[in-house]
Order: structure tokens, then C-alpha cells, then sequence
């Protein structure tokens, strides 16, 4: 079985320069170009800007550096462990300009799953790993006492991000 080609674009954002990885007609990654846990293995990756899901993505990119809350109407499929994708399914509900913190999501996790308890810092590596920063918003998530902590794109980016989200309205 081959695996299909992933394609990738390079696009700028008021926080700096980000790349976008897709195929499968789906967006399977959105990095800062330099964060933490920035791919390694991208020689095989095509460079087409116009690859289907790229075009949505910037749509998608304008209405939210404006301020606009858009919906995103294009797949995601981060790749990762079931237990990864559990945690961005969760991250994916947090509302828009609001926060939660690895302990609550560790709980709500663990309630899920019919455990008695589960590890915050187990639930801050699945946020880490995030493949698709904005789109999964992991910039949502806080510390326990709300202090901004653990994020691969850098905190004065979350810090943007979380004010960005919080002027609407």
C-alpha cells in the first residue's frame, strides 16, 4: 500500500510565516515555521499552493485574524494516537475567546472513559503535539491557576492568539 502524497503551502499570518500540510482532500497540519515539534521528515512533501484545502484555509486564516470566528468548512485529519485524538476532539469544543485547563480536560477525559482520574501532564503532551495549531485551538488551553504555559508555537504567540479572541464582541 503507498501512502498518498502530502502536499504543503507556505503562507504568512500576522504572527509569522506557518506552513500548512494536506492530502487526502483534508488538512492534516498547520505549523509556525520553527515551533516546537515542527516536522522533521518533509523532503517527500509537494509544494502546491493551490492544492484544494489551502485555498479554505487562507478564507480561513483572513476571518479569524480578523476577528470573525470562522467556521471552518474544510476536513481536518491530524495524524497521531487514538489518545491524541481524543484530547483535540476535546480541544475542539472549547468555545471560541474561552479556555479550559489540561486538569479539567484530564478530568472530562477520564469521566469519558470511566477512569477514576488521569494525568494532566499526559493530556498537556497530546495539546503539545497538536498538528493543526489555530484550527484545534490548543492556544485554549491554560494552566490551573490560568497561567499561559505550554505552547509549541511560543506564549507571546498564545498571548496573541487568546487577546486576538477576546477583543470580538
Amino acid at each position: 500500500m503507498t501512502k498518498s502524497p502530502s502536499y504543503v503551502c507556505y503562507m504568512d499570518t500576522p504572527l509569522g510565516r506557518a506552513t500548512a500540510c494536506a492530502g487526502d482532500g483534508a488538512l492534516s497540519g498547520f505549523w509556525f515555521i520553527g515551533q516546537k515539534y515542527y516536522p522533521q521528515k518533509t523532503q517527500h512533501w509537494i509544494e502546491e499552493p493551490e492544492y484544494p484545502v489551502f485555498p479554505a484555509l487562507r478564507r480561513w486564516l483572513d476571518g479569524y485574524f480578523a476577528a470573525a470566528e470562522p467556521k471552518v468548512d474544510f476536513a481536518l485529519n491530524p495524524q497521531g494516537t487514538a489518545f491524541q485524538k481524543a484530547v483535540w476532539d476535546l480541544i475542539l469544543q472549547i468555545p471560541y475567546g474561552g479556555t479550559t485547563t489540561y486538569g479539567a480536560m484530564a478530568k472530562q477525559l477520564a469521566a469519558q472513559r470511566n477512569l477514576p482520574s488521569m494525568s494532566a501532564q499526559a493530556v498537556g503532551s497530546a495539546v503539545g503535539h497538536n498538528p493543526i495549531s489555530l484550527l484545534i485551538p490548543c492556544h485554549r488551553v491554560v494552566g490551573s491557576t490560568g497561567k499561559l504555559t505550554g505552547y509549541a508555537g511560543g506564549l507571546d504567540k498564545k498571548e496573541a492568539l487568546l487577546r486576538l479572541e477576546r477583543m470580538k464582541g
